[in-house]
């Protein structure tokens, strides 16, 4: 059962959705574990991880999301919920495995309250414009897989981004290939397909600015999102 206080974040984020909906375009596509696909309403230029925790906060709420069914499945499978001060210590020695693991490797490792981020930069994970890992990255990802791996009381969300160059159609279906891509690599090397869902963010959230080269090649990234599996 999700906490009260859970709840009370995920309508807040789904409010604030639904106002920056009405107030600005901008989309992005959500898939769950068996590939149905949606495409959702955002506004553009706010934080990198927002496209990611409006798709939380719709799963918190929503008995028939994919998130619930993910931590139903979870729960059934015989993985067990944290609850309490559980939760934090969990979280922080996963966050300290991943930056052991991914040290030197690109890969930058951020918290947010008891969530773990990951953010994977395009120009370390993927060739420009395509969706196919570069094998050289294996290594890296490798320790990522690890980790989640062994920390196996997490739902995990992987949300690609673009800059903004080309179309919304465009940017939207690649940021989602990119993101199946590295989803897929994860589960290969041993996380739990139902603990995952991805997200195409296109070029809807950007960090930097996308009139320069270097602001760009910032925006051009694929990010995982680590969420404790609580009470």
């Amino acid at each position: 059962m999700i906490r009260n206080t859970t709840r009370n974040v995920a309508v807040s984020l789904m409010v604030a959705a639904a106002l920056s909906a009405c107030a600005t375009g901008g989309s992005y596509v959500q898939s769950d574990q068996y590939g149905n696909q949606t495409e959702q309403q955002n506004r553009t230029g706010r934080g990198a991880l927002i496209g990611a925790a409006i798709g939380t906060a719709a799963g918190l709420l929503s008995g028939n999301s994919a998130t619930e069914r993910r931590q139903h499945a979870m729960i059934g499978a015989g993985i067990g919920a944290l609850g309490g001060a559980a939760v934090g210590n969990y979280q922080d020695r996963q966050e300290r495995a991943l930056r052991e693991r991914t040290a030197n490797t690109g890969i930058d490792v951020s918290r947010d309250g008891d969530n773990i981020m990951l953010n994977l930069p395009d120009g370390i994970t993927f060739d420009f414009g395509k969706s196919t890992l570069k094998p050289q990255f294996y290594g890296s990802l490798n320790g990522v897989a690890k980790t989640l791996a062994e920390y196996n009381q997490t739902m995990i969300e992987v949300v690609g981004h673009t800059d903004s160059v080309g179309s919304d159609a465009v940017n939207n279906r690649l940021s989602k290939e990119r993101a199946d891509s590295v989803a897929a690599y994860l589960n290969g090397q041993g996380v739990q397909q139902a603990r995952i869902e991805t997200l195409g963010a296109g070029k809807a959230y950007p960090i930097a600015d996308n009139s320069t080269d270097a602001g760009r090649a910032k925006n051009r990234r694929v990010e995982i999102r680590v969420i404790p599996l609580t009470q």
